[in-house]
């Protein structure tokens, strides 16, 4: 399987703050990634990075067996805010990318039938089909975040790039969309990069799940998650297995943070007993 997404040797620096340096990742094309690590770890530079909105300082990013030197179009992005313009609709909402990508956008009055089809085929597989004309303050947050995934998803991209977009909703909404997200990509196969503070959530949703280090990041470690199988639900929650890989990736990255947070108090960071 070939990669779609590979990060080599890279660096970013904003002035003379160095934000990652020597990160490699590898992301295999129709797989599902997810990244994880200390808060400032570099997961929204490597966001950016893999989009092509910042190009690296040193290394390279190769996306479909090209370095980038600009933004890519062959993604799609969900945030943590829906974003969604409130005079219009939701299937109007989810349809909006279609006005500005290339080539779908010279191609909007011509195939107008053919991608409102195709729209509400998303909104029929999130759950909305009967709120494509409802406005987006008569949505709750999580069938906002429903139509925003739609909407991420809308010109078909290879690559969807997904930033926290269930942060901001509670417990059993936010679950209950890892099972929409899994549904969809099970379905599409496009190549995903999920960046969470969710363990679980990383764990649920992806293959391998990569821990960044502190500043200046870079990837600490890999942990596949291949021992779960596929589609995952409430028997994944409560396997021992799944609760212990929980357990050492916070292990994982309350090492990372502990420097940080040792210097920040002033307490010695060297173990007790250990050489001076």
């Amino acid at each position: 399987m070939k990669n779609l997404v590979e990060l080599i040797d890279v660096s970013l620096s904003y002035g003379k703050t160095l934000a990652v340096s020597n990160l490699n990742m590898k992301v295999p094309e129709g797989s599902f990634a997810a990244v994880v690590g200390p808060s400032g770890c570099g997961k929204s530079s490597l966001m950016k990075l893999v989009t092509g909105l910042m190009l690296a300082t040193t290394g390279a990013v190769v996306v479909d067996g090209h370095e980038i030197s600009g933004p890519v179009s062959i993604v799609g992005m969900a945030f943590q805010n829906p974003n969604l313009l409130p005079w219009r609709t939701t299937l109007e909402n989810v349809m909006l990318p279609l006005e500005v990508v290339r080539p779908e956008r010279h191609q909007l009055r011509a195939k107008k039938k053919e991608f409102t089809e195709r729209a509400m085929d998303l909104l029929r597989i999130v759950g909305l089909e009967s709120f494509a004309n409802h406005y987006p303050w008569q949505l709750s947050g999580g069938m906002q975040q429903r139509a925003s995934l739609c909407r991420s998803l809308i010109h078909q991209p290879r690559l969807l790039m997904l930033d926290e977009p269930f942060g901001a909703l509670d417990a059993f909404t936010r679950e209950e969309l890892w099972d929409v997200l899994q549904t969809i990509w099970l379905e599409r196969r496009f190549t995903a990069i999920l960046v969470t503070h969710d363990l679980r959530e990383a764990l649920y949703l992806a293959d391998d799940v990569h821990v960044m280090s502190n500043r200046p990041g870079c990837v600490a470690r890999t942990v596949n998650t291949g021992a779960f199988s596929r589609p995952r639900g409430e028997q994944t929650f409560i396997d021992p297995a799944f609760n212990e890989n929980v357990m050492e990736l916070r292990a994982d990255i309350r090492a990372q943070r502990m420097p940080i947070e040792m210097a920040a108090t002033g307490a010695p960071t060297t173990p007790a007993g250990a050489a001076r």
